[in-house]
């Protein structure tokens, strides 16, 4: 109960704030349990917020560069680590535990670790900073597969028994047409326990974008941070928090419904994933 208190009170203290009007914001020095002023037109102004020094702030853009980003993201990762699974659980060739220890043991390496190196290589295709698509291919690309969900998928490829597939290799059915037709429908939870990991770690993505994307093309993410500055003179350029707040409600909604819709499959894709090695 403790714990449940703890994860609770940000998020009641974001809603709140998300309704409080500017006035409140910018004049007191503590925040109250329930607005003064119930300011619900926050979650219009967002869309509409300019600022004279920084030029016209389009909240809209970014959120639509998060979702392309989380989009692509999300099936291009899906799509490899479906066919890096496969060929991990089912098929056979040399070298193959070789190569999936390695793959486990580079899940010891930080990410941390490879943005020098991941940096130098977009950098040389031109990608970084740039104002069209390739910030873009930037942000997509070096992380789009993941080795957590490969092996995740490949545990529940391996408990699929072995039985079907001889079957279906005897009835002439290509190993393609197996994945898509047989292994896929009965690992859907596995899936889709993946789809989901995948758009919230896309669509959460900070340090990354903030680095390599133009400033078109960042994500909602690493705007906030700098976003919605008060520029009356009573302001003194002071960060007005209730429209943050806000826009932090309208990014992070979509998620909180993803995981609410189907909570189900990510604790059914999880534990079956842990039976068999």
């Amino acid at each position: 109960m403790f714990m449940a208190f703890i994860v609770i009170v940000p998020f009641y203290w974001m809603l709140n704030v998300s309704f409080q009007s500017s006035n409140e914001v910018l004049n007191s020095l503590n925040t109250s349990l329930f607005p003064k002023v119930f300011s619900p037109k926050n979650y219009v102004n967002v869309f509409l917020y300019s600022s004279s020094q920084q030029g016209s702030i389009n909240f809209s853009r970014y959120l639509l560069n998060t979702s392309i980003v989380a989009f692509f993201s999300t099936i291009g990762g899906t799509f490899f680590s479906i066919l890096v699974a496969f060929a991990l659980a089912r098929l056979n060739f040399k070298g193959k535990e070789l190569i999936f220890t390695i793959l486990l043991a580079t899940m010891m390496i930080p990410g941390e670790m490879m943005v020098i190196s991941n940096y130098i290589t977009v950098s040389r295709l031109g990608w970084v900073n740039d104002p069209g698509t390739g910030s873009y291919l930037a942000m997509i690309i070096p992380f789009l597969v993941s080795i957590f969900h490969i092996y995740l998928l490949r545990q529940t490829f391996k408990q699929i028994p072995n039985e079907l597939y001889y079957a279906a290799k005897v009835d002439g059915c290509a190993d393609y047409k197996y994945l898509w037709r047989v292994m896929v429908p009965i690992a859907k939870s596995s899936i889709v326990t993946i789809v989901i990991l995948k758009l919230m770690g896309a669509w959460n993505a900070f340090i990354w974008p903030d680095i390599v994307a133009n400033e078109k093309f960042k994500l909602v993410t690493t705007w906030l941070r700098s976003s919605f500055t008060d520029q009356a003179a009573t302001g003194s350029g002071r960060v007005l928090i209730n429209y943050q707040m806000a826009a932090t409600v309208i990014v992070t909604v979509p998620l909180l419904l993803l995981f609410v819709f189907f909570r189900k499959y990510i604790m059914s894709g999880i534990s079956r994933s842990g039976v068999k090695g």
